[in-house]
């Protein structure tokens, strides 16, 4: 029963936007339409005023690129915390957890004044590099590599692998488990990702799939129909990547090495 009521709001967006404008507001509302109106599809992607596709290629490329620059740059960062010797490492990481303390808000303005300056505004740029690196996603790295069989680490010193070695070699094949999992989250994360692709994508072009749902709501006429295939096709890709590494979402999570 409580898995039916977490799905209608997913029927609800299939069954609104595959209706017309008038059996979505008629007074006699039908759980079920009497037609599917499959065309919407066409009309949605063939309408002028909202970009889907590019909007849509948008979303894939600064949610892969942040992804995969995410999981290199901080397990990098992660496991030298973790395992290279050095005098300010604890240092360092308790400045990396303050980070997590700092309110979005504070950080905002300084970060758009910089891509600004930069001239990367309505730029791919300066949608995908200020999210490249995150501490939550380094913080949960050092957790995992603290408990990273050693073993493993010293055989390869002996065959004469050095940090970078080790790492590559040996420590990110055994740990793929662990990076899917973070690769779920920071996909979800990048791809649900608003206020800061309204404020850098000024020009369509460089439009986000969610700033393209909010002009849906912001013109002058709402097309019922439309937001809500909108909504329906934009979150397609994030229940794809669940479904696909959810077994190692969990996995991963309990391999952290976070007590509760």
């Amino acid at each position: 029963m409580a898995a039916v009521l977490f799905l209608l709001p997913f029927y609800l967006l299939v069954r609104n936007g595959l209706a017309t404008e008038r059996e979505i507001t008629a007074p006699d509302w039908q759980l079920v339409p009497e037609t599917w109106h499959w065309e919407n599809f066409a009309e949605l992607f063939g309408d002028p005023a909202v970009p889907m596709v590019r909007s849509l290629v948008n979303s894939v490329v600064v949610a892969v690129l942040q992804t995969l620059g995410q999981l290199f740059f901080c397990s990098l960062a992660g496991y030298g915390l973790a395992r290279i010797p050095y005098r300010h490492a604890n240092k360092v990481f308790y400045a990396v957890v303050a980070t997590l303390m700092i309110p979005a808000a504070v950080t905002f303005v300084p970060s758009f004044v910089v891509v600004s300056t930069l001239g990367w505004l309505s730029d791919l740029r300066g949608l995908v590099i200020p999210g490249l690196f995150s501490g939550f996603t380094t913080f949960l790295f050092r957790q995992y590599f603290l408990n990273f069989p050693r073993e493993l680490e010293e055989a390869a010193r002996i065959d004469g692998l050095g940090h970078w070695g080790t790492y590559w070699r040996v420590v990110v094949p055994n740990s793929l488990n662990f990076f899917a999992a973070l690769a779920v989250i920071s996909f979800i994360g990048s791809w649900n990702a608003f206020l800061w692709p309204l404020v850098i994508a000024q020009d369509e072009s460089s439009w986000t799939i969610q700033v393209a749902l909010s002009t849906f709501l912001t013109a002058q006429r709402i097309n019922v129909h439309e937001l809500f295939l909108a909504a329906l096709v934009s979150i397609l890709p994030l229940v794809l990547v669940f479904v696909a590494l959810q077994r190692y979402l969990v996995r991963g999570v309990t391999e952290t090495g976070i007590k509760g």
